[in-house]
């Protein structure tokens, strides 16, 4: 992506998601710019391996892995307090 700020205006009006490339992590924002949306690698412009999603308070809200751009295997959804309380199995 050329501008890593990611302060474009999506053509549908939208304000695209602040993104940052950090040890070979790429880690988008909430809207605030401040609090992390999202962590992972991406591999040829697709997410690839473990991915990780946050609540604006900054809990962790699901995680699981990709292969080429698919989710794969054991995903979690976390609860406000950090307990599991969802795991779906996606196929391989």
């Amino acid at each position: 992506m050329k501008n890593d700020q990611c302060d474009l205006i999506h053509p549908k009006k939208v304000k695209e998601k602040k993104l940052e490339i950090i040890d070979g992590m790429t880690i988008k924002y909430h809207a605030n710019g401040k609090t992390i949306w999202s962590k992972g690698q991406m591999d040829d412009d697709q997410p690839e391996g473990y991915w990780e999603w946050y609540r604006v308070d900054g809990s962790l809200k699901r995680s699981g892995h990709f292969a080429k751009g698919e989710p794969i295997g054991e995903w979690k959804t976390y609860d406000e307090k950090g307990e599991v309380f969802k795991v779906t199995h996606r196929k391989q």
